[in-house]
């Protein structure tokens, strides 16, 4: 049987103007430097792309722009966090609306929750949506999801497809393999796809840094033999955009590495002191010094 997500999915930032309206210029451009890359599969509104600042007419708004872009040939997941079932339902119509390929879901946010209340939102929020639902496990900014927990939604919940984890660790994702649950096994953390790799129990990684470097997670991703130099050399570059990329809140960091590549300006929902503007300047020379440098190496071109 065929999974319906597999493989590399860019997590796209979402660019917003000074008066926090969707940038629909710089979403063409994100999008034209991604297919020119060989990306079409992504994920919005997710964390990369700040969910929490976004309400439901920026969420349409976002859809027409990468549909726009995309010429409706891309597939699409569409991340719907909120902090109660009304919030995502809503915003898991605008999903379904815009052609979605799948829902991403994580826990309501704010609050801790337990795991039995975890459950009971997924069970209902699954009960009133049409599209497929990815888990959507993201301990970092919301409830996270054990194992036990996950397993028994993806095994009950007919539309509950699989999981996107987040969190950096792989226990889901190797008792969802060892279980033998037939399901979407995601990465959803960057420094946890090499690993996961190497194990195999991953089937797709929905990657940030595929923002910036998508050659690169697709380097590592289609490697056919893990335990290569080349698997080892991919590894060990990403190992050290993600050091740099660890000093910023993630989307500000890929904001500037898009701005140091030429592929479009930086922007921010909020104020960034003195220091943080000299703190950006330092690591978009870094990075314009790397990928010309180190990315190569794999036979990636250098942006001109």
């Amino acid at each position: 049987m065929e999974k319906l997500i597999e493989g590399v999915y860019s997590a796209l930032l979402t660019p917003r103007l000074a008066g926090d309206s969707i940038d629909g210029t710089a979403v063409a451009k994100l999008i034209g430097f991604q297919i020119g890359r060989g990306i079409r599969s992504y994920a919005i509104n997710g964390a990369t792309g700040e969910f929490c600042l976004t309400t439901p007419r920026q969420l349409k708004d976002v859809f027409a722009a990468v549909l726009h872009a995309t010429g409706g040939d891309a597939t699409i997941l569409c991340g719907v966090g909120g902090a109660g079932v009304v919030q995502v339902l809503e915003l898991a119509k605008i999903a379904e609306d815009n052609g979605a390929a799948a829902l991403l879901v994580p826990s309501p946010y704010f609050f801790p929750y337990q795991q039995d209340d975890l459950r009971v939102f997924f069970e209902t929020v699954a009960t009133r949506v049409n599209l497929p639902i990815m888990l959507y496990n993201l301990p970092q900014f919301t409830s996270g999801l054990q194992a036990t927990t996950a397993c028994q939604l993806i095994r009950d919940v007919p539309n509950i497809i699989g999981i996107k984890d987040s969190s950096g660790s792989l226990d889901i994702l190797r008792t969802l393999t060892d279980e033998h649950i037939f399901c979407c096994r995601v990465v959803g953390n960057d420094s946890a796809l090499a690993q996961a790799i190497r194990e195999g129990v991953c089937d797709g990684v929905i990657s940030g840094i595929a923002c910036i470097v998508p050659d690169l997670i697709q380097t590592i991703f289609d490697r056919s033999s893990s335990d290569s130099q080349s698997f080892s050399l991919a590894q060990g570059l990403l190992t050290q955009l993600i050091e740099q990329l660890d000093a910023f809140p993630t989307p500000w960091g890929l904001r500037w590495g898009l701005e140091a590549l030429g592929v479009t300006h930086a922007w921010s929902a909020q104020p960034v002191s003195t220091r943080r503007a000299e703190q950006s300047r330092r690591f978009m020379h870094w990075l314009q010094t790397w990928h010309s440098s180190q990315l190569p190496q794999l036979g990636i071109p250098v942006l001109q």
